[in-house]
C-alpha cells in the first residue's frame, strides 16, 4: 500500500533561493553558479587564495568572502570577468523559449579580451 505524502513537505523547484523566498532568486542562483565555477577553477589550477586574488585583481579577503558565499553585492558581470581573469571563456547563449521556433545567438567573453 502506497503511503500518502506528508502535506507538510513541499516539493521544491530547481532554485533553492526561490524556494526560500529570496528576492531576485534567479540572479542569486546565477551568481551562486558562477562562484561555484570560480571555486572549481581555483581548485583545478591549485591556486592559493593569494594567487587567485592576484590573478583576479582582488584582495585575498575579498576572495575569501566570495568563496564563503558573500557575493550578494557582486554583479553577474563582475563574476564573469573574474572567470576570464582565471583563464576561462564565458559564453552567454540566448535562445527562444522552448515552445517558440528555434533561434539562438551566443555572446562570448573571452579570456584574451581582458
Amino acid at each position: 500500500m502506497k503511503k500518502d505524502p506528508d502535506p507538510r513537505i513541499k516539493r521544491g523547484t530547481k532554485n533553492v533561493f526561490a524556494d526560500l523566498g529570496f528576492p531576485d532568486a534567479e540572479t542569486h542562483l546565477l551568481k551562486a553558479e558562477l562562484v561555484t565555477r570560480i571555486q572549481g577553477v581555483i581548485t583545478a589550477q591549485e591556486l592559493t587564495q593569494v594567487a587567485a586574488a592576484k590573478r583576479m585583481g582582488l584582495s585575498r579577503p575579498d576572495v575569501a568572502r566570495l568563496l564563503n558565499g558573500q557575493f550578494r553585492d557582486v554583479s553577474v558581470e563582475r563574476l564573469m570577468r573574474l572567470l576570464t581573469r582565471l583563464g576561462c571563456d564565458v559564453d552567454i547563449t540566448i535562445r527562444n523559449h522552448r515552445k517558440a521556433p528555434a533561434a539562438r545567438d551566443t555572446i562570448r567573453l573571452l579570456a584574451a579580451s581582458v
